[in-house]
């Protein structure tokens, strides 16, 4: 599925079975929510905290998902192409950052 295809798909459920968008301002807040249970679980699976019994069955993947769902609301809403704008970022990364990374003491 491509960013294009990913963005008509969460329009048509948001259409059809979501009712509605939440506002911009709720679905900032959502998109929050998800990022902390994205590193909540990070951090009991990587990190050095241990898991709450209500953590144990969480999936990475899926909860990575739900933040990918939200963003592509806010992008969908505020009339933002994704594609568009992830190409432009390569662009901006590719001419900001070329020798960047590379020349970083840090990463070698």
């Amino acid at each position: 599925m491509t960013i294009k295809e990913t963005q008509e798909r969460v329009d048509q459920w948001i259409k059809t079975t979501g009712v509605r968008y939440f506002s911009e301002l709720t679905n900032m807040a959502i998109l929050t929510e998800e990022v902390g249970e994205v590193a909540r679980l990070i951090s009991r699976k990587y990190g050095d905290q241990s898991f709450k019994e209500s953590d144990k069955n969480k999936d990475l993947g899926d909860e990575l998902a739900d933040v990918l769902w939200v963003l592509v609301c806010l992008a969908n809403q505020t009339g933002v192409d994704l594609t568009a704008a992830l190409e432009k970022n390569f662009e901006k990364k590719d001419i900001r950052d070329a020798n960047r990374h590379k020349d970083n003491e840090k990463l070698k």
